[in-house]
C-alpha cells in the first residue's frame, strides 16, 4: 500500500513540474530512436546535427586517447558507429542533466554540487562493477547510477521546503532510511519519482527497476542486478566521502554484504582504481 501510495504521489508531484518533466527535444528524439532497432547511423546523423553541443563532444570523444585511432574520425555517423548505440544513450542523457544540478549554496545541509558528484561516482563504479566483477557490459550500470537520484532533484525543485525538512530532519544516528524521512513528508520518495521520471523518458525497464528498487533492503537479490550493483556502489562511494548528506552510509541487503565479504580482494582494487577512472570519466563527458 505504501508502495502504491508513493506511485500516485510521485505522479502528482511529476504533473507539477516543469523545467525537468521532458528531455530535452534532441535528446528525447534520440533516447526513442536508441529504443527502435529499426533507426540507421544516418538516422542518428539526422537528429544529432541539430545540437552542435552534442557534435563537438561526440567528435572529441571519438578521437580522444579512449579509441586510439589512427585516422581521426570526421562524421557523425563514423562516431556513432565508434562510441556504440548504448554510450550514445549515455552521452545524451549526461549532457541533459549535468546543468540542473547547480543553484544550491554549499553551506546547505543538501548540495545539488554534491547529489551530481556522488551520482558520478556511483556511475563509475557501477559501470566497473558490472565489467570486472561480473563481466557484463556496463553501459545499463552507468545509465542507472546517473540517474539513480534524480529523484531528489524533482522533490527539491517541485516541493522545496517540504524537502528541506527532509534534509533538516535526517539524522545518521536514526536506524531509518532517506527515503522513511521522504515517505513521512513528501509522502513519496526519491526511488519512486525517479522511476515514474524515467518510464516517461523511456529508459530501458531495467533501468527504471533498478532505480525504483535501490534502496529496498533484500533477503534474497541477484548481484548482478542493477539494484545490487547499485546498493553496493553506493555504499562503496559513501566509504570514499561521496555522499548526498553529511555521515550519510549506503544500506546494504544482507546478501551483498555477504557478497562484497567473499569477493573483498576485487572490492578493494575496485575502490583503488576509482578515483582513476573518475578522472577519465569527467574528461570524456565533461562532469565537472
Amino acid at each position: 500500500m505504501v508502495k502504491n501510495d508513493g506511485i500516485k504521489n510521485a505522479s502528482i508531484m511529476l504533473k507539477k513540474l516543469t523545467e525537468m518533466k521532458t528531455l530535452p527535444s534532441v535528446a528525447a528524439r534520440l533516447t526513442r530512436m536508441i529504443s527502435d532497432d529499426k533507426s540507421s547511423a544516418q538516422d542518428f546523423e539526422g537528429v544529432i546535427k541539430m545540437d552542435p553541443t552534442l557534435v563537438l563532444r561526440l567528435l572529441r570523444i571519438v578521437n580522444s586517447p579512449l579509441y586510439s585511432l589512427r585516422t581521426p574520425v570526421t562524421t557523425i555517423s563514423e562516431a556513432v558507429a565508434f562510441i556504440g548505440i548504448n554510450n550514445l544513450r549515455n552521452l545524451i542523457v549526461v549532457d541533459a542533466l549535468k546543468n540542473l544540478f547547480g543553484g544550491k549554496s554549499e553551506e546547505e545541509p543538501f548540495s545539488r554540487r554534491k547529489l551530481w558528484m556522488h551520482c558520478v561516482a556511483v556511475a563509475i563504479c557501477s559501470q566497473m562493477s558490472a565489467e570486472r566483477i561480473f563481466g557484463q557490459k556496463g553501459e545499463d550500470a552507468f545509465l542507472c547510477g546517473i540517474v539513480h537520484d534524480i529523484g531528489l532533484i524533482i522533490a527539491d525543485q517541485v516541493m522545496p521546503n517540504e524537502f528541506s525538512k527532509v534534509c533538516m530532519a535526517w539524522n545518521p544516528k536514526d536506524d531509518k532510511k532517506i527515503t522513511q524521512y521522504e515517505n513521512d513528508i513528501l509522502k513519496t520518495d526519491h526511488t519512486m519519482i525517479g522511476y515514474m521520471l524515467t518510464y516517461d523518458w523511456k529508459l530501458p525497464v531495467i533501468v527504471q527497476n533498478g532505480i525504483k528498487h535501490h534502496h529496498d533492503i533484500f533477503d534474497e537479490i541477484d548481484h548482478k542486478s542493477l539494484p545490487a550493483i547499485i546498493q553496493v556502489s553506493n555504499y562503496l562511494v559513501a566509504r570514499l566521502n561521496y555522499r548526498i548528506l553529511p555521515d550519510m552510509k549506503g544500506e546494504l541487503s544482507p546478501p551483498l554484504m555477504i557478497h562484497i565479504r567473499d569477493n573483498i580482494k576485487e572490492y578493494k582494487a575496485l575502490a583503488e582504481d576509482l578515483p582513476e577512472e573518475l578522472a577519465k570519466a569527467k574528461e570524456i563527458y565533461s562532469l565537472e
